[in-house]
């Protein structure tokens, strides 16, 4: 049986749980799109996906908290093998740069995962791997029944990481799902 992977194009379309602004995108878009390129990346290489937007125009939930309940009911209901929820940072440091994860647990193997998620989305694009961290607050990471990753792509507040993801997705695509193939091997 195939191995399971959620996709979690992180926000909605619009509010309620937008996501963030800067450069002229959105954060939602930018995740959608790189979302559907894993989605195709990972499919190809014999993963069975699911993801939590399947359409540009997919609106999850009716608030915050039903918007992130939603993805997780669905990740654990489908039974999930791992939960990679995606997103593009933001920071009031216009010179911010790179990808971070994070994680309910360091050690475990969603702290594991996103270690090579990391490793790989450095390799690919040739951002900065600022690390992993713990985050128990986070409603994804701490409600999902599989091992679960956060991963910030690039900080949206930051023209050369914004670009590189509205105009290379593929690059992230391939860099998360490098890292998912080599935590797997």
């Amino acid at each position: 049986m195939a191995t399971k992977i959620y996709i979690d194009q992180g926000h909605n379309p619009q509010n309620p749980n937008a996501g963030a602004e800067g450069n002229g995108y959105r954060e939602q878009d930018l995740v959608y799109t790189i979302g559907q390129e894993l989605a195709g990346i990972l499919r190809a290489e014999g993963y069975e996906v699911r993801l939590s937007r399947p359409t540009p125009d997919t609106q999850l939930g009716t608030s915050n908290a039903t918007a992130l309940a939603a993805r997780v009911n669905d990740a654990n209901a489908w039974g999930a093998d791992y939960f990679i929820s995606l997103h593009a940072n933001a920071s009031s440091l216009a010179g911010a740069s790179g990808s971070e994860a994070y994680v309910y647990n360091l050690n475990s193997a969603a702290g594991e995962l996103a270690e090579d998620i990391l490793e790989e989305l450095e390799e690919a694009t040739g951002l900065p791997n600022r690390g992993v961290r713990q985050r128990t607050n986070l409603y994804v990471l701490r409600r999902t029944r599989m091992p679960a990753v956060l991963v910030e792509l690039g900080f949206i507040t930051n023209a050369g990481d914004a670009a590189l993801m509205a105009n290379r997705p593929q690059l992230f695509a391939l860099g998360v799902a490098n890292g998912i193939t080599s935590y797997l091997s």
